[in-house]
């Protein structure tokens, strides 16, 4: 599965968090790609940090440079190259210095990485992040060090993970992790392995910590949250749940879903990402029987039409994914959906990116992640299809896709105009240092003038009197 991707001509994203006084080495953590890699991220830094180790945004001063990275498109991993390139004077600077890569790029290309890259001495898949104490001591002995072997049972439940940067009042919950789902355009199932659930008390009681500690959004994680199942007997807690809950042998999402939802009933509850095959109704019918979960789902499709996603393997039609959506608008009335879209897959015909098209213009999404399909070594597609699909013509149809994405964009942002929604208080616009930024509960960024006494983290009722085609324009009542 997919999920949300930073802007790929970005440079990743460096965290730093309040120093251990007690520690003396000094990471330098950069991650790329999915919101799973910035979560995997917090749990490197907490087991670094009980290794000595501070974090610390100055990659001069660093003992140890790590980057997580994404293997999902070719750009991803280019961006990657070229990020560990601008490391060599300083590694030539610094003969002690450890450079590593963490995540589905390492585990990707595993020992080639360090034949390819002289400069890393350090490769560590997504399930190997525990024993980076252990491979760091190989690393100070001189000595290379790989661990990218994957996991069945792996969650990292247990660790809590430390929170980077960020705003302060939202967090990322991991509650699965892996993936079953072998699209055939995909690299994860082969970069993340197979799909685990994380137990529900610890995924509870991460969300009251978070919540004790000012949090007032959470967004459970996973590469595919609607196949989440537990197995394993009720909450060894009553987390004020229905008393029904007690007597659970087995727990889906949507039961965890309500459970998270009642156990912190005043923070706010998102999740990501999901899947058309596996998303059911009871999904739906706890997001409108709980105020506090967000009305906004990511619901990838990837083409409109049927002959692309068989190929793609998706396991839905056209017609289902179109239900789906329907279903859940009667179910969750002011519901908004946003999309990922490959274009230009494998065969892909102009009939087949016109229904891409008819699809866009039916659902009528918020907005939409679009990339121009580019071969995964290792998997499906690359294996056993042709990329026939010109360059030439990848772009021209991408373009189109970007632009009706546009309009409908600016047309959901114009039917928010005119009403009162709740915004959370995320931080201060970029744009604007008077005004506040945040999201509704559909997900759209909102900006507004400061007023005495607001803070971060305080959700408000904020009056829509305008929008751009992507955001907001309000005033705080």
């Amino acid at each position: 599965m997919q999920e949300k991707y930073i802007d790929e001509n970005k440079q990743g994203e460096a965290f730093a968090i309040a120093e251990k006084p007690t520690n003396s080495k000094k990471l330098f953590l950069e991650s790329y790609g999915c919101q799973m890699n910035f979560s995997d991220s917090e749990i490197v830094a907490s087991i670094l940090n009980e290794q000595g180790y501070n974090t610390t945004l100055n990659q001069e001063e660093a003992d140890l440079i790590l980057l997580n990275t994404c293997s999902i498109r070719e750009k991803a991993e280019q961006t990657v190259r070229m990020r560990l390139s601008q490391f060599k004077s300083l590694k030539k600077a610094k003969p002690n210095l450890t450079v590593g890569v963490l995540g589905c790029m390492a585990e990707r290309l595993k020992t080639k990485f360090l034949e390819e890259e002289q400069l890393v001495d350090l490769v560590v898949g997504p399930d190997a992040y525990r024993d980076l104490p252990n491979l760091l001591k190989e690393t100070d002995g001189g000595r290379d060090a790989i661990n990218v072997i994957l996991s069945k049972e792996e969650t990292y439940a247990d660790i809590n993970p430390v929170r980077l940067g960020g705003n302060g009042a939202t967090a990322f919950v991991t509650i699965t992790r892996g993936c079953d789902n072998m699209c055939t355009f995909c690299v994860v199932p082969f970069t993340r392995g197979r799909e685990r659930s994380r137990d529900p008390h610890s995924i509870i009681e991460e969300c009251i910590g978070l919540w004790d500690s000012g949090y007032r959004e959470i967004t459970l994680l996973g590469q595919n949250v609607d196949s989440y199942l537990w197995y394993g007997g009720g909450p060894k807690k009553d987390f004020k749940s229905a008393s029904e809950m007690q007597k659970l042998t087995a727990v889906s999402f949507s039961q965890l879903l309500d459970m998270v939802a009642v156990a912190v009933p005043e923070m706010r509850i998102r999740f990501s990402t999901s899947n058309p095959h596996d998303m059911t109704m009871d999904v739906f019918e706890v997001m409108a029987r709980h105020h506090n979960i967000c009305k906004y789902v990511h619901l990838p499709v990837q083409s409109g039409s049927n002959r692309i996603l068989e190929k793609m393997n998706r396991q839905h039609t056209r017609e289902e994914y179109l239900n789906l959506i329907r279903n859940a608008r009667q179910i969750v009335p002011d519901i908004s959906f946003s999309q990922d879209m490959i274009i230009g897959f494998c065969g892909e015909s102009e009939e087949d990116h016109q229904l891409t098209l008819s699809l866009m213009k039916e659902v009528e999404y918020d907005y939409g992640y679009m990339f121009a399909y580019s071969e995964r070594p290792g998997t499906p597609a690359h294996k056993k299809m042709e990329d026939d699909v010109p360059a030439e013509v990848k772009q021209r149809r991408l373009t189109e896709v970007i632009a009706l994405q546009g309009a409908l964009s600016r047309k959901r942002m114009e039917g928010y105009v005119g009403r009162t929604h709740e915004v959370l208080i995320e931080g201060t616009s970029k744009k604007n240092e008077n005004q506040w930024k945040g999201r509704n509960s559909q997900n759209a960024v909102c900006v507004f003038d400061k007023q005495e006494g607001q803070k971060l983290g305080d959700i408000v009722t904020v009056f829509v009197y305008g929008n751009t085609q992507g955001t907001l324009l309000g005033t705080a009542e």
